[in-house]
């Protein structure tokens, strides 16, 4: 894969050019280390409901999926109950997936129990960051550790956590920097690793 020099000037990803949506959240979002459990649990929640589409289509509705899940404040969306699903089976601002509306609802539960268990959920997930942050020639769909993930969840209970659905978790959240070499993003992320003070 080689990058892709922008309308601005700017060489990025080739994926991170395709469009503006991807271009702002390339550069400001992706592989940038992320330690809140909101937004932690927002990514898992919304990586579960991409299963089937892109990932320009939920980037597009998250605004939406904010408002209807609470900003995925993980207590709050732990008490919703059956007419919060039939509410959002509604809503057409959203995707209207009963098992991943169900998903949702269940995982926030699953979050609860491990944030009891580990202090927080960044305690838990960045547990499986690799122990080489190499600079990749290729995008695998899956690594051990995102399977070794995966695995972990499913056996507590989480579900819409595959390993290809967890190693784009992974991407995303900074527990890997698989921006290209040369990138711009990929310096800035790698620096904002670096200062992550808590690891």
């Amino acid at each position: 894969m080689e990058l892709i020099r922008g309308d601005d000037g700017v060489l990025r990803c080739p994926w991170g050019a395709a469009t503006p949506d991807y271009r702002e959240y390339h550069d400001a979002e992706w592989g940038m280390p992320v330690v809140g459990d909101a937004q932690l649990f927002e990514k898992l929640c919304l990586e579960g409901f991409q299963s089937g589409l892109s990932w320009l289509t939920i980037l597009r509705k998250r605004s939406d999926f904010r408002r209807v899940f609470r900003h995925f404040d993980i207590d709050g969306v732990a008490r919703f109950n059956r007419r919060s699903v039939d509410r959002l089976l509604r809503d057409a601002s959203i995707v209207r997936h009963r098992g991943k509306i169900e998903s949702t609802i269940n995982n926030a539960k699953r979050a609860l129990e491990l944030r009891e268990e580990y202090g927080s959920l960044a305690t838990y997930f960045w547990q499986f960051e690799p122990r080489r942050r190499a600079c990749p020639a290729s995008m695998p769909a899956q690594t051990p550790e995102s399977v070794a993930l995966s695995r972990d969840l499913k056996a507590r209970g989480w579900s819409f956590v595959g390993p290809t659905t967890m190693y784009a978790f992974m991407q995303a959240m900074g527990l890997v920097n698989d921006h290209l070499a040369g990138c711009p993003a990929r310096r800035r992320c790698e620096a904002a690793w670096r200062a992550t003070s808590w690891r």
